[in-house]
């Protein structure tokens, strides 16, 4: 012992002195140091102090990104932009089995079209769900514009519960919008078709045959899903319709939706024709509809729709007729429509004019009840006179795309692609007030809050086309670039450039962090794409496998740290379902599954069921394993697949045994002793404070509890075993006992931890 103990003095020693020459050559740098060194002038560190959320702080806004070419969301936080997760929508997503599992691909089905799978999207406009105009935190909506879909993605577990497909588009980019109490979510058609399904007609046909059309979706908040049968469309001229927006306040019950290619040209460069991007930009303006959907609705109900591939259509004859559908004139191929917070004026940018149009609600209702129309479009739609609509038109810049609004009064940001900058501009006196250099060509933009009746203001996000010179090059491709602005001042500052690399985003949501409530655990056998019980649940204890004809299931349950079963038994050729509870309570013990070679994973979040279902279609043996580190013997955590060949008869009867010792199962007694000190230390400090104030110590302690629970009949096993002096049974089951200790004590160790750090209180 005292050699031990000299050597270890003269290793401190020798590290003392390692560390005193350290200090001695290399003293602490102090903030000047780090600016000279790394050429940072105090602009930078300012930037850098206003996106720092240090350690163990949580971010103000969470940002809900389009994936864009991914088929996915991505959510990350503001003003950290820090990336915190991705959401499969579209397309499989593997770290959460999105796709892989059984629950999620009936999701996926049902964006199937024609019978087809389609496992490829491109999202492009989340939107919140909204009470009252403002940002509510419950659902996120997307739009698929390759594939006419639109998805429904529940924000207290983040996952995507629903995509219904369009019965009568062949693409889309005009959603998702939603109206101020989230009724409808709009989603208007790209490039016009025949409605009608496997419908041909030439090209020739064009003006007559091929339709655009907007089409409102009908929410159900309480399911939490769009009711199909409740929704309808408007049938609209072949005028490329794009981006929508829905009125609010004074103009709630109004939806207004932008359009491109009024001219209708329909190409043909390899006839010798002009392209398209001649013919769709010839003339000065395009058509901006201004649909009254409230009193649409009402004529759905009266009867008076078509039903097109089982869907309800306002015919354009109808919608005229009924007062629901008139144009007004907008700039040169506009894109964005943005009604304002207090739901008086529409903004309209053209990205082949320098104007932004700010067209008034008051004005188009005047026009409306007056009959006041300069003309008729070809097909008999009413147009209101662009100078009888517009409040103010305000010369930004080069290639205005989209606004979105601050917090302040009458304060908008517009997007300018060719100038590569955002123009600050107050939109009731038509004055520009600031604008800031972005890198490069920016598309989107968004504030916090930006599109509801009350926006947060405080940080802008441009979201750029291009990165070129701003990160390390990665190839040719290079990510996309969202730059976070500062817009609390007078003058915007840069603060940060944070590279994209998933998919090509298009637009971005931002609600206050403190407004989402996402779900912590489910109840145990839950199937989290239903959200109701799952079928093949089953609590510790009625874990089972059935094996009928060449059926094999398998009801199964995760805990740390072993599957149960932890062998699974199939011949060649059985259909193999696998039911998986998680058993665990406490907050983020997620696992993971998966079979070797047979292309399934499952994640599986605590109290969710999840199914993966393959066929053993051929022999061997295959390791199953849990994928999600859940503990320190997360790499023990596994078991066999074994696919035996037709006709296989076992021969050896006994397991491959282990050597232990009688010394052996002292040391492992003597470990459950000391651990079981540990346990009831934590466990005498957190009953001696308030913990049943603190909801998340609460569930942990329950489950520390459940885990310790779990060792009850084992002391009797490993003493039964021992007595016969079988050291290796009694061991294993002695074992056992600490794995559960290992886990109450962690369980505990962390509600300790977070009650000493958020305030606990002695109790008497």
């Amino acid at each position: 012992m005292k050699n031990v103990n000299k050597r270890a003095v003269s290793l401190l020693l020798a590290a003392g002195l390692g560390l005193s020459a350290a200090a001695a050559s290399a003293a602490p740098e102090t903030l000047q140091d780090v600016l000279k060194r790394r050429n940072l002038s105090q602009q930078d560190l300012l930037a850098a102090a206003k996106t720092y959320v240090p350690t163990g702080k949580r971010d103000e806004f969470v940002a809900f990104s389009s994936g864009g070419q991914s088929g996915q969301i991505i959510v990350y936080a503001v003003p950290s932009m820090r990336i915190l997760k991705y959401i499969g929508v579209f397309t499989p997503e593997p770290w959460q089995g999105y796709g892989f599992d059984e629950n999620s691909k009936a999701v996926l089905d049902q964006g199937k079209i024609d019978g087809k799978s389609i496992t490829w999207g491109d999202t492009h406009h989340p939107a919140i769900s909204e009470t009252n105009g403002e940002y509510d935190g419950q659902f996120l909506f997307i739009n698929d514009k390759a594939n006419p879909r639109l998805a429904v993605i529940d924000l207290r577990d983040f996952e995507t519960k629903q995509i219904v497909v369009n019965p009568i588009f062949k693409s889309e980019h005009g959603g998702a919008f939603v109206s101020p109490n989230t009724d409808y979510i709009i989603e208007a058609a790209q490039y016009a078709a025949p409605l009608e399904n496997k419908k041909f007609f030439p090209l020739e046909e064009f003006n007559e045959k091929y339709r655009g059309g907007v089409t409102y979706w009908k929410f159900d908040r309480k399911e939490g899903r769009i009711n199909a049968k409740e929704s309808f469309s408007l049938e609209l001229p072949p005028y490329s319709q794009d981006l929508s927006d829905f009125g609010k306040g004074p103009s709630d019950g109004w939806s207004f939706t932008n359009s491109f290619c009024s001219e209708r040209y329909v190409g043909g460069i390899e006839k010798g024709r002009p392209p398209y991007e001649a013919g769709c930009s010839a003339k000065d303006t395009d058509y901006l509809h201004v649909i009254n959907w409230k009193k649409a609705a009402e004529v759905v109900k009266a009867g008076k729709a078509k039903k097109i591939n089982g869907h309800n259509v306002i015919m354009m004859e109808t919608a005229i007729k009924e007062g629901l559908l008139f144009l007004v004139p907008e700039p040169k191929s506009p894109h964005g429509v943005d009604v304002t917070p207090d739901g008086k004026f529409m903004v309209v940018a053209g990205k082949l004019d320098t104007h932004v149009s700010v067209y008034s609600f008051e004005k188009i209702q005047a026009a409306i009840k007056a009959g006041k129309f300069e003309s008729k479009d070809p097909y008999g739609i009413p147009v209101i006179g662009m100078k009888d609509a517009l409040h103010v038109q305000v010369p930004l810049g080069l290639g205005p795309l989209h606004t979105q609004y601050d917090s302040k009064a009458c304060i908008a940001y517009t997007s300018l692609y060719v100038d590569s900058q955002v123009a600050k501009w107050n939109f009731c006196e038509g004055k520009v007030l600031d604008k800031i250099s972005v890198h490069y060509n920016i598309g989107h933009l968004m504030t916090m809050e930006g599109d509801s009746t009350k926006p947060a203001g405080k940080y802008l996000v441009a979201l750029n086309k291009l990165a070129i010179d701003r990160f390390v090059p990665v190839g040719p491709l290079h990510p996309q670039n969202h730059q976070l602005i500062d817009i609390s001042n007078d003058k915007m500052q840069l603060l940060y450039d944070m590279p994209l690399p998933l998919g090509e985003p298009h637009y971005v949501v931002a609600i206050d962090a403190k407004k989402l409530k996402p779900g912590v655990r489910y109840k145990v056998g839950t199937d989290s794409r239903t959200d109701k019980p799952h079928p093949g649940a089953v609590r510790a204890g009625e874990e089972k496998t059935e094996k009928k004809g060449n059926k094999v299931t398998v009801y199964g349950t995760l805990i740390r740290s072993h599957i149960t079963p932890e062998t699974i038994e199939a011949d060649v050729g059985d259909e193999v379902t696998i039911h998986l509870t998680n058993l665990e309570r406490a907050q983020d013990e997620t696992h993971g599954f998966t079979v070797s070679t047979y292309n399934v994973h499952a994640s599986v979040e605590p109290g969710k069921t999840v199914t993966v279902k393959f066929k053993a279609d051929k022999e061997g043996v295959y390791p199953y394993y849990c994928t999600e580190f859940c503990s320190a013997l997360h790499l023990e955590m596994q078991g066999y697949l074994l696919v035996k060949p037709k006709g296989w008869k076992p021969t050896k009867t006994t397991l491959a045994k282990q050597s232990y010792t009688e010394n052996d199962y002292k040391k492992t007694l003597k470990t459950i002793a000391d651990t079981q000190a540990v346990i009831d230390s934590v466990v005498g400090y957190i009953t001696s404070v308030n913990y049943k104030d603190f909801p998340d110590v609460v569930a942990m302690v329950e489950d520390a509890f459940d885990q310790l629970g779990k060792t009850k009949g084992l002391k009797e096993k490993h003493e039964a075993f021992a007595a016969k002096k079988d050291w290796e049974n009694a061991n294993l089951w002695a074992e056992q006992i600490w794995q559960y200790q290992v886990k109450t004590a962690d369980l505990g160790l962390r509600a300790k931890t977070y009650l000493e750090q958020n305030g606990a209180k002695k109790i008497k």
